[in-house]
C-alpha cells in the first residue's frame, strides 16, 4: 500500500492513502485530533474515577494515540493495559517519517514511541510498570475480546465509507460485550447511521463537540445496569 507523508495544520503529520483517499488523522491536527477525542473524552473522564483501565484501540496506525495516552500513566500513577488492533502494520522507515518528536517535544517520550512500534505482536509489554502494551496482529472481525473487559476503547478505524465493515451493528455488538458496565467507546465520528448502530448495540450516545475542523465527535457509555 503506498503511503505519503501530509502535514496537518497543528504542524504535526499524518499519512495519506491514495488507493483509499483518506488520511490516518485529521488534516485539521493529527496532535489536536487525538488529545481531543481519545484523551479528553475517553482517557480524563475515566480517570477520574480509576486508576485501573483497560484500554481497547481499533486501529494502532501510527501508534499516536497510544503514545499520547503513555504519560497519564506515569502521571496518575495509573495502572494502563493498552490492547491495540493493526493487521496492517508500519514499517519503521515510515514510522520515522512522521517526525512524531517535532510534535511530541519530549525525547524521552519519542523514545518509549520509538520502543512500542518495535514491540513483539500478540505478546504483552511492560513499556513501564503502570504502562502494558499489546499489539494485537488481527482485524477486528478476527479479534475473541473478553466479555465485561474493557474501560475504554478507542474507535480510531478509517472512516465509515472507506470500511464498512468495521462500522456494523455486528462489530458494536461485539464491543459492547467487551465494554464494562460504565465503560466508554469514543472517536472522531459523528454519522446518524453509525450513532445508530451504537444505539442498537446497547450504548447510551451523546454527541459531543469535535476536534478543530468537526463540529461533533461521539461518546458512547455502557449503563451500568
Amino acid at each position: 500500500m503506498h503511503l505519503e507523508i501530509r502535514q496537518t495544520k497543528d504542524g504535526s503529520n499524518t499519512l495519506y492513502v491514495p488507493e483509499l483517499n483518506e488520511h490516518y488523522h485529521s488534516v485539521h491536527g493529527a496532535l489536536q485530533e487525538s488529545l481531543h477525542v481519545f484523551i479528553k473524552h475517553g482517557l480524563e473522564d475515566v480517570l477520574q474515577s480509576k486508576k485501573d483501565i483497560k484500554i481497547l484501540e481499533v486501529g494502532f496506525g501510527t501508534g499516536l494515540n497510544a503514545i499520547l495516552t503513555y504519560p497519564f500513566a506515569l502521571a496518575k500513577k495509573a495502572f494502563i493495559q493498552y490492547d491495540t488492533l493493526e493487521k496492517f502494520p508500519l514499517e519503521e522507515e515510515v514510522v520515522n517519517q512522521l517526525h512524531f518528536e517535532n510534535a511530541i517535544l519530549n525525547p524521552e517520550l519519542f523514545e518509549v514511541f520509538q520502543q512500542m512500534h518495535s514491540a513483539p505482536w500478540n505478546e504483552p509489554v511492560d513499556i513501564i510498570p503502570y504502562f502494558t502494551l499489546q499489539k494485537i496482529h488481527e482485524t477486528l472481525e478476527e479479534f475473541c475480546p473478553p466479555d465485561a473487559y474493557y474501560d475504554i476503547v478507542y474507535f480510531d478505524a478509517f472512516a465509515p465509507e472507506k470500511q464498512p465493515e468495521l462500522w456494523s451493528d455486528e462489530m458494536f455488538a461485539k464491543l459492547y460485550k467487551a465494554t464494562r458496565p460504565g465503560g466508554v467507546l469514543v472517536t472522531y465520528c459523528a454519522k446518524g447511521s453509525f450513532k445508530r448502530s451504537l444505539k442498537a448495540a446497547g450504548f447510551e450516545v451523546e454527541a459531543l463537540p469535535g476536534p478543530p475542523g468537526k463540529r461533533e465527535m461521539t461518546r458512547g457509555i455502557k449503563p451500568v445496569v
